[in-house]
This record gives structure tokens, C-alpha cells and sequence, in this order.
């Protein structure tokens, strides 16, 4: 029978080892969250980034100041509310295959695969925007809100990609397995994001020649599509004390015979006016409608402020972006869609809103078409969202 000095020497042992194990998984676990932050501007880049004129006092700044608040009921809403924030049965998806992706639309055509991610076909050139397929969580590794379903295509599905457009560096915009998935496949020529992004990208194996940075109103052309970066009034940043050190923006796509808008996060500015004025009109527009809150107005737009948004920049059909993939906000999971169909028929917006992974054809827009569970939702007279410092009208 064993002694009790050798049974106490293996649990010793044991608890050794377990601690060992802990540890290690702690140490693992804390270089996914830090290799998800990404570089950092500098060198040449960093220089670029200071020369412009949106840059003061280290961090970028908009143009129309904004405000964010946290009260006690909007943290008590957050941990005990009881509004649907996530679905409680499985999301409809339609998957892509790549024989589905094998020819690109000589028109224009756009396919949602979740949040701020789009496919899009314009005349015959292939551009993806705010790409998140690969990773399950808007935060830095296994941290942060889970995807409410997976991506309806991998990376290494998709076809050969023009272009990727990212708008700005948080988490739900852009991911780090994702790109590094998409850097690894080489089959993406260009990498077009706001100044200083480009840092995030080059860490994660994309090669610097590969990566244009924009400042607002800066332009450049990829195959034959011009592409304009354009203001948006929000914020950057991916680790603590990094923020704003990046830009944020949207970007104006622009063929011979298409024009297509990507608002990017932003809250409501008059700025979307300029875009309309010196870009539009606009064939169709991707603008975001969720994640809104009344703590924070000036950041992100929320439904109603967004179809004000499209007519600004003088969209056509509308198709809103930025909803029913992550829990970002109080507000249930299916209220953007809810609001933004109320929104968009008062205004006369023609709108569409499809599946994740369902193609909208631009020019032949399918009718809208719940595919979401009937919930509970608050109305934009119940919970307004209003930008601040918004001239009166506007």
C-alpha cells in the first residue's frame, strides 16, 4: 500500500503540473491578445500620419466633435436588462460556394456575409470590405462578443479579390485571423485603409507594398475602379492607450458606369452631404444601423439617422450593414432591421435586406423579406437617437 509521503509527493507532482498547464494556457492566451492588437504606426508611416491635418496632439480627430456617456442605468441595462440581444435559434444563412463566386457581375452586386463584410461585384472587379469571417469574436483573440453565426464563406473560398477596403482598425471591422488567412492565400493585389491602419495589416503578414493609405479625400485607383476615402465622424483603436492613433473613414467606389457608397461607422455629420455633392449620386449605399446607443449618438447613427445619411449622400438603394452578427449594444437584435424598414418607408428609401450570404443585385433588389424572429423592439419615438452639434435640419 502506498505511503502517505509518496501519495502526497504525487499530488504534489500533479498540482505541479496543473499549474504548469495553467500557466502555459495563461501565457498562450495572453500572446493571442496581444499579437490581435496589431503594430503600431512608425518610421515613415507614423510621419504620414502626423502631416495630416486631422492629426493634432497625437490621436486624429473629427471634424464635428463627439460625445460618448455611461450612466449607471446604461451599465445596469448591460449586465441585468432583459431585452433579446442575441437570436435564440439558429440565424438563416445562405452558404457560398466557390462555384456560386466564379464569375463577377459586370453590373453591380452586393453580398452581406455578416456585420460590416461585403462581397462586392462592380463591373466585373471583386472588392471585400471590413473583412471578419474567420474570427467567432468582436475582441481581441477568444475575447470579446461572439458571432452570432458563422461567416457564409471562408477565406480561402472566396475567388480572387481586387481589392480589400477597411474602413477602420476596431475588432468587428477587422480581424486578425481573417487577414491573416486572406495575406497567406496571395491572392489579393491591394489593401486600401485610412492612414495608419496599414501598421495593423503589415503585422499580420501583408506585404507593405501591398497596402495604400488614405487620408480623407484622398484617392487612389485599383483595376480601373477609382476608390475614395471619405470622412466619417468616429473613433479608432484596438488596445488600451492606442486610441485614435489610426484613422477611420468610408470609402466612395467608383466605376465607369456604377458608384457605390461605404459609409463606414460614423455618427451624423454634414459631411454626408459633401459626399453627395462632390461623389454621388450613389447606385447604392452600405450604411451602418446597429450597435447605436443613447449614450453614444455622435459615433454611431442608428436607423433612422441612417436613411437621413443615404439621402445625404444621394444613395439609391440602400442596404444597411452592421446588425445582427455581434451584441454591441442594449438595444434587441432585430430592432435595426424593424426600425430601419419604418425609417426607409416614410422616407421613400428603397431598401433591401438580405440573409447573410444572400446576393442583392443592384439593379433588380429583391422585396424585403423578414428573416428574423418577431421580438420586441422600441420604436425610434421610444428611444431616439440624435446626433449632437448637428446644424438645426440637418
Amino acid at each position: 500500500m502506498p505511503s502517505i509521503t509518496a501519495r502526497t509527493r504525487r499530488g504534489a507532482t500533479v498540482r505541479t503540473v496543473a499549474a504548469g498547464t495553467a500557466a502555459a494556457g495563461g501565457a498562450a492566451l495572453g500572446w493571442r491578445v496581444v499579437r490581435a492588437f496589431g503594430g503600431t504606426p512608425s518610421g515613415a508611416r507614423l510621419e504620414r500620419v502626423r502631416r495630416s491635418p486631422h492629426y493634432a496632439d497625437g490621436r486624429f480627430h473629427n471634424a464635428l466633435p463627439s460625445v460618448m456617456k455611461t450612466t449607471p442605468r446604461l451599465v445596469a441595462e448591460w449586465f441585468f436588462g432583459t431585452t433579446p440581444r442575441r437570436p435564440t435559434a439558429p440565424v438563416p444563412v445562405d452558404s457560398l460556394t466557390p462555384d456560386a463566386l466564379a464569375v463577377a457581375s459586370d453590373d453591380l452586386r452586393l453580398t452581406w456575409l455578416g456585420h460590416a463584410t461585403v462581397l462586392i461585384e462592380l463591373e466585373g472587379r471583386r472588392f471585400l470590405t471590413d473583412p471578419v469571417l474567420l474570427d467567432d469574436h468582436a475582441g481581441p483573440g477568444p475575447l470579446g462578443m461572439r458571432r452570432f453565426f458563422p461567416a457564409p464563406v471562408a477565406p480561402a473560398a472566396l475567388p480572387p479579390l481586387d481589392a480589400v477596403l477597411v474602413t477602420h482598425d476596431h475588432y468587428d471591422h477587422l480581424g486578425e485571423s481573417t487577414v491573416r488567412a486572406l495575406a497567406a492565400l496571395g491572392r489579393t493585389p491591394r489593401w486600401v485603409a485610412p492612414l495608419g491602419v496599414g501598421a495593423r495589416l503589415e503585422s499580420w503578414g501583408v506585404p507593405p507594398d501591398a497596402i495604400t493609405e488614405l487620408d480623407w479625400w484622398e484617392e487612389t485607383a485599383v483595376a480601373g475602379v477609382r476608390l475614395v476615402c471619405t470622412p466619417a465622424r468616429h473613433f479608432s483603436g484596438r488596445a488600451l492607450g492606442d486610441r485614435d492613433r489610426t484613422l477611420w473613414g468610408g470609402f466612395a467606389v467608383a466605376g465607369a458606369r456604377r458608384r457605390l457608397y461605404v459609409a463606414g461607422d460614423s455618427g451624423l455629420t454634414p459631411e454626408f452631404v459633401e459626399v453627395g455633392a462632390r461623389l454621388g449620386p450613389f447606385d447604392a449605399t452600405l450604411i451602418e444601423i446597429g450597435a447605436y446607443g443613447q449614450g453614444w449618438p455622435d459615433i454611431h447613427l442608428g436607423p433612422e439617422q441612417a436613411v437621413a445619411a443615404h439621402q445625404a449622400a444621394r444613395g439609391g438603394l440602400m442596404l444597411p450593414v452592421h446588425w445582427a452578427t455581434f451584441n454591441l449594444a442594449l438595444h434587441g437584435w432585430t430592432e435595426p432591421a424593424e426600425r430601419v424598414i419604418v425609417a426607409a418607408e416614410r422616407a421613400g428609401v428603397p431598401l433591401a435586406l438580405p440573409r447573410p450570404g444572400q446576393a442583392v443585385d443592384v439593379a433588380a433588389p429583391p422585396p424585403v423579406a423578414r428573416w428574423w424572429p418577431a421580438l420586441p423592439w422600441q420604436t425610434a419615438e421610444e428611444a431616439p437617437i440624435v446626433s449632437s452639434g448637428m446644424p438645426a435640419g440637418g
